[in-house]
C-alpha cells in the first residue's frame, strides 16, 4: 500500500470508521457492513508495484482493466491529427492508479468538466469529465486521457506539466469505475485487441516505429 494512494481515501475511511463505531456501540449488526466497506476501500486503493518492460520501443497500458476500443480518429486537443486510440475500461475491482505509458516529459495537462456516462461507451470520451495528458520524447508524443464514469467521482493528478516520468511511473488515479485512453501514432503497432485484460505499467499495448 502506498501512502499517496491511500491518502486519496482519507475521508472515505474517516466516515466509514465513525459509522462502524456508532453501530458497534449501538450493538447493531450494521457494523459488519461498514467493516466490509472498510476492507473493500483498502482493496480498491491498493497500488502494487509492477515489472515494467525495458524495451525502449514498447508502450505499456496506462491503467488496469479491459481493452474496450481500438479506433483511428482525430485527436483534437494536443496533437491535432489522426491517431490510434486504445481505450481501457476500469471496473470497481481494478487497480485505479494511472501510469505513464512511455518515458517522457509532461507537456500538457488539462481538466475538462462534463457528464458521467457509462465509461464503457465511446461517447464518454467526448462528453464525460476528463483530464488529458501529453507525454513527449524525441520518438513520439503520446496522449493519455483519464475519464470519469457513472460511479467515478474524482480524477486525481499527481504530476505537473514539466515533470519527466519514466515508463510505468504513476501520474494519477481515478476513484472508482472509469476509463483511460492512450492515443498512439499511426506508425505504432498495436499489440492488444478488444477484450484483452491489461495491467497498468506492465502490459505492452503497442510498439513504436523505429523510424
Amino acid at each position: 500500500m502506498r501512502f499517496q494512494t491511500l491518502f486519496e481515501a482519507r475521508w472515505i475511511f474517516a466516515v466509514l470508521i465513525i459509522l462502524l463505531a456508532l453501530c458497534w456501540f449501538l450493538m447493531s449488526w450494521l457494523w459488519l457492513l461498514f467493516f466490509f466497506l472498510i476492507g473493500y476501500t483498502f482493496f480498491f486503493f491498493r497500488d502494487p508495484e509492477r515489472a515494467v518492460p525495458a524495451e525502449l520501443d514498447i508502450v505499456v497500458a496506462a491503467a488496469d482493466g479491459v481493452v474496450v476500443e481500438i479506433v483511428e480518429l482525430e485527436e483534437t486537443e494536443v496533437v491535432r491529427g489522426t491517431m490510434r486510440r486504445v481505450a481501457i475500461f476500469l471496473s470497481v475491482f481494478d487497480v485505479h492508479t494511472n501510469r505513464a505509458p512511455y518515458d517522457g516529459r509532461i507537456i500538457y495537462r488539462e481538466r475538462r468538466k462534463g457528464f458521467r456516462l457509462d465509461a464503457r461507451s465511446p461517447e464518454a470520451s467526448v462528453k464525460n469529465e476528463a483530464m488529458t495528458w501529453a507525454f513527449e520524447n524525441p520518438r513520439a508524443t503520446l496522449v493519455v486521457r483519464q475519464i470519469a464514469g457513472a460511479i467515478a467521482r474524482r480524477i486525481v493528478g499527481w504530476s505537473q506539466v514539466g515533470d519527466t516520468l519514466k515508463k510505468g511511473e504513476r501520474f494519477g488515479m481515478i476513484r472508482f469505475g472509469s476509463r483511460t485512453e492512450v492515443y498512439l501514432p499511426l506508425s505504432a503497432t498495436v499489440l492488444v485487441k478488444v477484450g484483452d485484460r491489461v495491467a497498468g505499467g506492465s502490459s505492452p499495448i503497442a510498439r513504436l516505429s523505429s523510424s
